[in-house]
């Protein structure tokens, strides 16, 4: 993975004094995405993925994302922040899980046989979703970049990201804000 250098885009104005909403969050990547000159400055790595950290609305946080071909996340959670997120080119893959996990005081959860979620992605669809979202963003093209914009309110206060084997799913790591930018 690499980090560029950061860039601002223009966001969408929530309510004066009020936190931004999914709504508000989805209808910015949205609005971002939209824009060509800030997905070609995108750096693409064919090894890792990119990422430019962006100016969000209403003081969240947002990120302009590469995915080289086979990249992916595997399976996390953005703790207490709300999101959204888009594909603006390529195609991504977004397994969710359909349940709410307990935040914490856990380490190994058998989960039901009725949770997975699969959404697949084209340019120009993407989602908005609440607290706690436990899932997966992955590229699955052979030969084919794709590249996303993804917003959180309240900025990312830690990422717990987990393994999972069959319907069990393992607490791994605990990552922080200093651990990434």
């Amino acid at each position: 993975m690499s980090l560029s250098s950061p860039s601002t885009s223009p966001s969408a104005s929530p309510a004066t004094g009020s936190a931004p909403t999914q709504a508000d969050l989805l209808a910015f990547v949205r609005s971002t995405a939209a824009d060509a000159g800030l997905l070609a400055s995108l750096p693409l790595d064919p090894e890792g993925r990119t990422w430019v950290r962006l100016e969000g609305p209403g003081g969240s946080e947002a990120w302009l994302i590469g995915w080289p071909p086979g990249a992916g996340t595997g399976w996390h959670d953005h703790a207490e922040s709300v999101g959204a997120f888009l594909t603006a080119s390529g195609e991504l893959k977004e397994n969710s899980l359909a349940a709410r996990l307990p935040t914490d005081g856990w380490k190994t959860l058998e989960l039901t046989e009725d949770v997975d979620r699969e959404r697949l992605l084209t340019a120009g669809q993407g989602r908005a979703f609440g607290r706690h979202h436990v899932h997966e963003v992955l590229n699955e093209s052979p030969d084919r970049h794709a590249i996303s914009v993804h917003a959180y309110y309240p900025p990312l206060p830690r990422i717990r990201r987990y393994s999972r084997s069959g319907q069990v799913l393992r607490l791994e790591q605990v990552e922080r804000p200093e651990d990434w930018q």
